[in-house]
């Protein structure tokens, strides 16, 4: 973490109900109002205007970035999570703007923070330390990061939640799913209680700094005596139900390594590949939030950093066992095992592969040729992507099809697909083919 400076003097969060509610409902209103004149411009020139071409709009995107990213806590992270899973699905200037909510938040106002930090830690809190930067070196979805040195020299990480985020979060998501609804992106025979519910969880989870506090240091365990990577350690004495300090280590955004050697790129992707498959078949724990804000990397000693571990959650042995027969399948080449792996996995409906395998068929078979070629893996080649997506469009039209899969796979799935991007975005070429069999 170093340098951060987005040129913002901050905005206060929205921190009580009623406020945020207004910030959803100034939101509902300027996506109408842009939905109003597109439709309009449509019309006169002489097109037949749909409702989804209306409402995906650069404008209302734009809208929809800007609000959430002021509301922060779950409305944001639920717009990360959407914009972070779409990966490659988005049209490229839709991909564009969307990526405005993987950037930094605007922090805190000073105000603010200085309410936030007195209520945790006293009047006089600034006697603890030689040197607190009120300007953050980071700041996103929930909290936001402050550089310090305290008196007894230790330099740290200083992550301050926003006030209200903890008590918005379940309010937030419903209103988030009601936008979502009343938008018509949302078939309404499609029951998303189940996932609504799992992300309420997972977002109160986010929000319990003790708990990521104890989740960093098990993952420290974890890679023990691993010298591709380093975690932070807690710094106890500081940490609170809102605060959590960590000890500060150098590095560098991880995306700057697009820049480096092939030989590096390929190194880095691997580890973080390597790491992923760690995770689900062997760790029993996975961090399941792959921003790229939360890895960066050391250029002198080649290691990377690991942080933010709100995301942590348990990889059951049904879900690890799911992934290691779809994983044994692709190996194996064997398209129907594929397919049958892929449903019980709940990665593909039943409804889907029934009215439509011709598509699941021609899509299955892209991969696995792709994926059965020796040597390495060229990510940054993404010739197939346009393809699939053609034919994935054509399946989703079929709104009567629309599955969501199990949570636990969503979560996981988040993760792989985040890595994926990553390593396209570094343009690395790694041969996963020869590291998935010790896993399996």
């Amino acid at each position: 973490m170093s340098g951060w400076d987005n040129g913002s003097k901050g905005r206060s969060v929205p921190s009580g109900r009623l406020s945020r509610l207004g910030q959803f409902g100034r939101l509902a209103g300027g996506i109408a109002g842009g939905m109003l004149a597109e439709g309009a411009r449509r019309i006169a020139d002489g097109q037949r205007p749909r409702v989804g071409d209306m409402l995906l709009t650069p404008g209302n995107l734009v809208r929809v970035a800007d609000r959430l990213s002021h509301l922060r806590g779950a409305a944001m992270k639920l717009g990360q999570m959407i914009s972070l899973d779409a990966g490659d699905t988005l049209p490229p200037e839709l991909s564009e703007i969307m990526a405005r909510l993987r950037a930094e938040a605007d922090p805190m106002p000073r105000v603010q923070l200085e309410r936030v930090l007195t209520a945790e830690w006293g009047r006089e809190w600034r006697i603890r330390f030689e040197r607190f930067d009120d300007r953050p070196i980071a700041a996103a979805s929930i909290g936001q990061v402050h550089r310090a040195r305290t008196l007894d020299g230790r330099e740290l990480a200083i992550k301050v939640q926003y006030p209200g985020v903890r008590g918005s979060i379940d309010a937030d998501v419903d209103n988030v799913a009601t936008l979502l609804r009343v938008s018509g992106l949302l078939p309404p025979q499609l029951d998303i209680t189940a996932l609504l519910a799992e992300a309420k969880t997972q977002l109160h989870e986010e929000t319990d700094y003790r708990r990521e506090g104890a989740e960093m240091e098990a993952y420290g365990r974890l890679l023990q005596g691993n010298d591709a990577f380093v975690v932070p350690t807690v710094a106890a004495d500081f940490t609170t139900d809102n605060v959590l300090a960590m000890s500060f280590i150098e590095g560098v955004p991880i995306e700057t390594t697009a820049g480096r050697s092939q030989e590096e790129r390929d190194r880095i992707a691997a580890r973080l590949i390597g790491l992923t498959l760690d995770e689900l078949f062997r760790f029993g724990r996975m961090q399941t939030d792959p921003n790229f804000a939360n890895f960066r990397y050391q250029p002198a000693t080649g290691r990377i950093v690991l942080l933010d571990f709100g995301a942590v959650r348990a990889v059951t042995a049904e879900t690890s066992e799911a992934y290691r027969r779809l994983l044994a399948a692709g190996l194996s080449e064997d398209r129907e095992a594929v397919k049958r792996a892929a449903v019980e996995a709940g990665f593909l409906g039943e409804a889907a592969v029934r009215r439509h395998g011709d598509l699941v068929d021609r899509i299955i078979d892209l991969i696995v040729t792709e994926a059965s070629r020796g040597g390495p893996f060229d990510f940054a080649d993404r010739r197939l992507v346009p393809i699939i997506r053609e034919h994935a469009t054509a399946m989703a039209s079929d709104r009567a099809t629309w599955h969501i899969p199990p949570t636990d796979t969503l979560f996981v799935q988040r993760k792989v697909s985040g890595m994926a991007l990553l390593a396209a975005r570094l343009q690395a070429k790694v041969d996963v083919r020869s590291m998935v069999p010790a896993y399996l």
